[in-house]
This record gives structure tokens, C-alpha cells and sequence, in this order.
């Protein structure tokens, strides 16, 4: 039997975008994924022609040349967006074919640089307070060492800008623990009238301060309630805030729940 009818079948039998390269660097076979970004016309070509991408052209030749597998990347347009692709290049051993595995990781991309914005905005915010810290400082230590009435007013922004950093760090724990733990399923119970009591009590000065006002905690039924209680308030504190922010002064605080005996998405009883 000839070697192209099973190379056909396994890269036809592969569910990611597939095609195998032959000794003379023509394109042997493709599967109907690799067919849909490619081109159905691109069996018997030689694959530079097809490829086209220098990275990922380059790479290719090198495994040809040596029997090594290497990685690239692959960007095509489809749908109107940029798509990204990890690219592996594994040569059979014995088989004189080289196979190109195209893995989409645009969501990867795309996560990787809302990490690397997050980061530069989170480092931009610290440095302002900061450099606001080492100005203060520095004049305390110098034109106003004798100034007590200078003195405490920047003693006063001083401490804001140290409490502006200290919730900034807050919330890069709290991001850091949700991404730890965001696939493990919580084991605890949690009695969710007084995460809510909690939440309405810490915010109770915010909602003074707006002439807002907040509601008493709902009656709730007596339901096994599993989650953290930490990241539940947490939720809470985001949505009153937003209330309380959003919603004008003089207004008052609507908080409504309700159980449902079975939620579709869960599989399970949900409160909402």
C-alpha cells in the first residue's frame, strides 16, 4: 500500500487544520479545516506558495532540513478578525512527511495582551501616587520642615495617595486569587443574608455620604448555599457601589432576590 492513502486518512482524521508536506516540498494532503483557511486548490503545490508567511515559511524549511520539530505562528483574516495560529511542525520519522497542526490561540493572544494592558495601567496608576509620595516627602524634608500648617496638609494627601495604592494592590490580590481558583468549585457553605448584611453595613457611610439610601437585607429561604464568601461580597460590593454611584443622590437602593427550584445553566436550585 502507498504511503499517501494513511497519511490522507490521519490528517483527515485530525480535527484541527492538518496537512502534510512530501519529500519534494509539495503539499500532500489537507483535511477540510485546513482546506477552509488554505484553499481547497493547494494539494500539489509547493507549500510556500500556500503559506506565503515568512516565520512560518522559514520554520518549515528548517524541519525539512534537519527532521526537527519547530513552532510559528500563522495570522489569517476570517470573519472580519484576525485569527492566530500556533503552528507544529513534526516530521514522521521514517515516512519522508512533514505535518503542519494549525491550533487557533487567538483567545490566548488576545487574553495575553489584556494581561500586558492591565499590567501598564496598573503600573501607570501606581506611579502617580508614587511620585506624588517622594515629591511630598522630599519637600517635608526640605522648604517645609518648619511648615506645620504644609506639613499637615500633606501629611492628609499623603495618606490618600497611600490608600489610592493600597486598593490598587487589593484588587491585583483579588484578581490573582480569582484566577487561582477559578476553576475549583467551592466546598463551603455560605450564609448569604449575612454576606449581603456585610456589604450593606461597610457601605452604609458611602450611601450616607450620597444621600442614598440602602435597603434592608432580603428574607431569604433556608437553601445550602456553596461559594466564597470573600469573593460573594466582593460581587455585592461592586454592584451597591455601582448603585450607589450610578444612581444619583437623594435615591434610595433596590435589592431584590429570588429562588429558582431549578436553573437551566446549573443543573441545579439558583438564587437570582
Amino acid at each position: 500500500m502507498s504511503l499517501r492513502l494513511p497519511i490522507g486518512d490521519l490528517v483527515r482524521s485530525l480535527p484541527q487544520p492538518t496537512l502534510a508536506i512530501d519529500a519534494r516540498e509539495q503539499i500532500l494532503a489537507l483535511n477540510t479545516q485546513a482546506a477552509g483557511l488554505l484553499g481547497h486548490a493547494a494539494v500539489g503545490r509547493h507549500f510556500i506558495t500556500v503559506l506565503r508567511q515568512p516565520a512560518l515559511v522559514e520554520a518549515v524549511e528548517g524541519s525539512l532540513a534537519d527532521a526537527t520539530a519547530r513552532r510559528a505562528r500563522y495570522h489569517a483574516a476570517q470573519a472580519g478578525r484576525e485569527t492566530v495560529y500556533d503552528v507544529a511542525i513534526c516530521p514522521v520519522a521514517g515516512a519522508g512527511v512533514t505535518l503542519l497542526i494549525f491550533q487557533d490561540t487567538t483567545d490566548e493572544a488576545a487574553a495575553g495582551q489584556m494581561r500586558r494592558d492591565f499590567v501598564a495601567n496598573v503600573s501607570h496608576e501606581l506611579r502617580t501616587p508614587l511620585t506624588a509620595l517622594m515629591g511630598f516627602i522630599e519637600t517635608l524634608r526640605g522648604p517645609a520642615r518648619d511648615d506645620a500648617a504644609a506639613r499637615d496638609r500633606f501629611l492628609g494627601v499623603m495618606a490618600q495617595e497611600a490608600e489610592r495604592m493600597n486598593r490598587l494592590v487589593g484588587d491585583l490580590l483579588a484578581l490573582s486569587r480569582v484566577e487561582a481558583n477559578e476553576r475549583v468549585r467551592p466546598k463551603e457553605r455560605v450564609d448569604l443574608v449575612k454576606v449581603l448584611e456585610a456589604t450593606l453595613r461597610n457601605l452604609a457611610p458611602v450611601a450616607s455620604a450620597q444621600n442614598v439610601t440602602l435597603p434592608d437585607p432580603p428574607e431569604l429561604p433556608q437553601a445550602p448555599l456553596r461559594g466564597d464568601a470573600d469573593e460573594l461580597q466582593q460581587v455585592f460590593t461592586n454592584l451597591l457601589e455601582n448603585a450607589i454611584k450610578y444612581g444619583g443622590p437623594g435615591r434610595a437602593v433596590h435589592l431584590d432576590v429570588s429562588l429558582r427550584e431549578h436553573d437551566p445553566a446549573l443543573r441545579t436550585a439558583s438564587l437570582r
